[in-house]
């Protein structure tokens, strides 16, 4: 058997990949609710953004919400699922300050689990999550990325965990919060600050654009800095061909 500890980084499918390389991205759960407007009133409670409410007489409706800063939504509704009220369970909202968020939730009136992490033993009687059956009270003691959580559910009962993520695996992209974006930002600065003294004349847009992409790819500072300068090289010596 392969061992997880070694299959954490790669920026590679495992197959070969889809149709000239087409992004295929995961934007939309549906969650079953018995009572629509109920869940519509917990939902913007949250303070998810409502994208769309549509119905079509008695016997179609569905309501998208967006999480803050989320790429994906949730859609529920009456006749838009066949699954039973309150069985979608294990959903996951990534956040970067878990204690701040529950603090926002129990302010909107939100009944949150304490924080919670996961320890070396996997079985147990507590409700399951990533690391198995035994939810240990308190955040993770190193404050890993990845390690804490809270959980909530909504009227209905479908189940929401938030994952604490402060600096992400390789490949797996950036959090969109600004605190993520300016310590990148600084760190792109840096970097080129490093290299600007000894490099030909160069707009530094570029090179941003290309370390900060990288980075988002999974790339070490010291891979995306590389990189960048090829880049801005490579420009440059097309640009005189």
């Amino acid at each position: 058997m392969a061992n997880p500890a070694i299959e954490i980084r790669s920026n590679n499918p495992t197959s070969a990949p889809s149709a000239a390389g087409v992004d295929m991205k995961f934007e939309l759960v549906v969650i079953p609710v018995s009572d629509v407007d109920r869940a519509k009133e917990f939902y913007g409670r949250l303070g998810w953004r409502l994208d769309a409410d549509f119905a079509s007489g008695d016997d179609y409706r569905v309501i998208q919400f967006t999480p803050p800063g989320s790429g994906g939504s949730v859609i529920f509704g009456k006749n838009v699922t066949a699954a039973a009220p309150g069985s979608a369970q294990g959903l996951y909202l990534i956040v970067s300050d878990i204690e701040a968020v529950r603090a926002d939730l129990l302010g909107r009136g939100v009944e949150v689990s304490e924080v919670f992490h996961g320890g070396s033993v996997y079985a147990g009687k507590d409700e399951p999550y990533l690391f198995g059956r035994l939810r240990v009270s308190g955040p993770d003691p190193e404050h890993g990325s990845y390690r804490s959580f809270a959980s909530f559910r909504d009227p209905d009962g479908n189940g929401w965990l938030l994952q604490e993520v402060t600096m992400r695996l390789p490949g797996r992209g950036l959090s969109l919060d600004v605190a993520t974006l300016t310590d990148l930002l600084r760190e792109t600065e840096e970097r080129h600050g490093q290299y600007e003294p000894t490099a030909l004349k160069h707009h530094w847009s570029g090179w941003y654009a290309a370390y900060i992409a990288a980075r988002e790819n999974g790339s070490t500072p010291d891979e995306a800095a590389k990189g960048a300068a090829l880049h801005v090289e490579g420009g440059r010596d097309r640009a005189s061909a």
